[in-house]
């Protein structure tokens, strides 16, 4: 009987040790299963959290250089501060301490640093000795990156070309805008492990991904020339009371711009602050600030006036339907239809030659060589010429021509067109087209990237930029550079001349939308030398007070860039 009861009482602790087995193990498939199937997806998030936590390293972006390797813009070594919402363990003296540092509000600081997140950026471009008191206060939670803010060492210089950057390091408009492919590099990173609450893991090994720094970008622009340009447009613009002054030098034979300049400019290491001519303007902030970045050479077209005579003296001279000693007469008018079209002379110039009738800027004379070329010869030529394309410089927001279409072009739109009014183009366009009118006929690419550099390989690239040949003959091109260098020896463009070099050119006073409104845009167009031109170059005084001729107050600011100029591109 003792027997049975002892195996009776294994037995039944056999089973009671299995069942608590198999209960645990039930328990224990049913937690992983619960696990596996409905919490995955969150597991799997904090998992990769976990694996993938990381604090990026900025890379440099690239410096760019004039053409002789001056830097235009550089990096200034600054700081980033965030926090780590779970690794803070004294929040108050955190919000107390980064309020004061970084000149913040204790609200806005605790907004973020309350806010559960794996990481809560507070500040950027962070001075590095600011950046160095925060590292040293030792709170946790706290974090101090490297980091590059761009720099502008000339400040106003060229900002109308240069662009600039914003606070993340991408370019916002300019050369740093087209040309931030090139320009940016790739960040670097460091990877720590935490756990899933985010918390560092004391003693885990750090991994290090080193940036790369943006490539280097060197161009056309030269430093010295465009203080030269700048200077000058300043003086006009405070003489004449201007709205606004642009010039742009460029070599004709190749499209290289040495020199933009569109005042007022704007300081490109405070680019958010408005200069005092925009300050007035009855605007909102936003219109305020486009205003000011906005390059009106690139982004605005305009009604050029006698500069565009320059093209239809080209047109006709190529088709052969005048030569530089046909006759005209001007009595100060032309009728054409039932419309009086005045010359700048009211009284008249007489009789004169058409290389007299260009020297003097008569628009009877060009009125009636636009004629014998006729409208569809003359918009084939403004198509030779480019007039009806962008012309591919490389900086973004570049307007197009508004031109006439063919079957609109009556006498009275043939006339004024003729003379430059009633279309519309953009001033680099009308250079690129005088640039093959002047150059034996080839259309280039006006720009500004020469080449890049890789600042690990040293790898150089030099850019390439479109040329067309066969825009007008060589025999054309040289009658054009006589009657052009004509009009500043002896015509309009006197104020234009330059002792000691033979220069080139054309006047204009056009005036603006609405017309009768008072309002002019004086502009010079010259080159030089004549006889084989090296440098062009144009001058436009928007809304001069007083005097408003360009042959008066445009050629010379021309002549005076010119005097400093080309004595320091003979010695280069």
């Amino acid at each position: 009987m003792r027997a049975i009861k002892v195996h009776t009482f294994q037995k039944e602790k056999y089973t009671l040790v299995f069942g608590a087995f198999i209960l645990g193990f039930t328990l224990l498939a049913g937690r992983l299963c619960y696990l596996m199937i409905f919490r995955s997806e969150e597991l799997s998030k904090k998992a990769l959290n976990i694996e993938q936590r990381e604090r990026t390293i900025k890379a440099a972006r690239g410096k760019i250089y004039d053409r002789n390797g001056i830097v235009l813009a550089d990096n200034q070594a600054v700081c980033s501060v965030s926090v780590i919402y779970y690794q803070i363990k004294e929040p108050q003296k955190v919000i107390k301490l980064l309020s004061q540092k970084l000149a913040l509000s204790e609200e806005k600081v605790k907004k973020k640093v309350e806010k559960v997140s794996s990481r809560e950026k507070i500040k950027s471009n962070v001075p590095k000795s600011v950046a160095d008191e925060i590292r040293e206060a030792g709170l946790d939670g706290v974090k101090v990156d490297e980091d590059y803010k761009r720099y502008y060492p000339f400040g106003i210089l060229a900002s109308k070309v240069l662009g600039f950057a914003g606070a993340d390091n991408q370019g916002i408009l300019g050369i740093e805008s087209r040309y931030d492919d090139v320009l940016k590099g790739t960040d670097g990173k460091i990877l720590t492990l935490t756990d899933y609450q985010g918390i560092e893991i004391e003693n885990a090994a750090e991994t290090r991904v080193e940036p790369v720094n943006g490539n280097d970008l060197y161009l056309s622009a030269d430093y010295n020339v465009q203080c030269y340009v700048q200077q000058a447009a300043e003086k006009v613009l405070k003489v004449k009371k201007a709205k606004r002054v642009s010039v742009i030098l460029m070599n004709p034979q190749n499209g290289e711009i040495y020199a933009l300049v569109s005042l007022p400019e704007y300081d490109l290491n405070e680019p958010f602050v408005l200069t005092k001519a925009y300050e007035a303007e009855g605007k909102n902030q936003n219109d305020k600030l486009n205003d000011m970045w906005r390059n009106p050479v690139i982004s605005d077209s305009y009604e050029p006036g006698s500069t565009f005579k320059i093209i239809t003296a080209t047109a006709a001279l190529e088709e052969r339907k005048v030569t530089l000693q046909d006759s005209f007469f001007c009595p100060g008018f032309k009728i054409v239809e039932d419309r009086k079209i005045r010359c700048h002379k009211t009284q008249g110039h007489g009789s004169e030659t058409f290389k007299q009738g260009v020297m003097n800027s008569c628009n009877p004379v060009f009125m009636e060589i636009g004629a014998r070329v006729g409208a569809k010869d003359m918009l084939r030529y403004y198509h030779k010429l480019g007039l009806y394309e962008r012309t591919g410089v490389d900086l973004p927001g570049e307007a197009n021509s508004i031109m006439h279409k063919l079957d609109k072009i009556g006498a009275v739109e043939l006339a004024t067109m003729s003379f430059g009014q009633s279309i519309q183009i953009t001033p680099l366009q009308l250079m690129r087209a005088v640039s093959a009118g002047i150059n034996g006929g080839r259309l280039v690419t006006p720009h500004f990237a020469l080449e890049k550099k890789n600042p690990v390989t040293k790898e150089i690239t030099e850019y390439e930029y479109k040329e067309r040949a066969g825009a007008v003959s060589k025999e054309t091109s040289q009658t054009l550079r006589e009657v052009l260098e004509a009009v500043v020896a002896e015509g309009t463009g006197k104020n234009g001349q330059v002792e000691g070099y033979r220069v080139g050119g054309k006047t204009a006073t056009s005036e603006k939308l609405p017309r009768r409104s008072g309002k002019y845009i004086s502009s010079f167009l010259g080159f030089a030398p004549a006889n084989h031109p090296k440098i062009l170059g144009l001058v436009l005084i928007d809304e001069p007070q007083g005097t408003y001729y360009g042959g008066v107050i445009a050629a010379p600011v021309m002549a005076e860039i010119f005097q400093n100029v080309l004595p320091y591109l003979d010695n280069l």
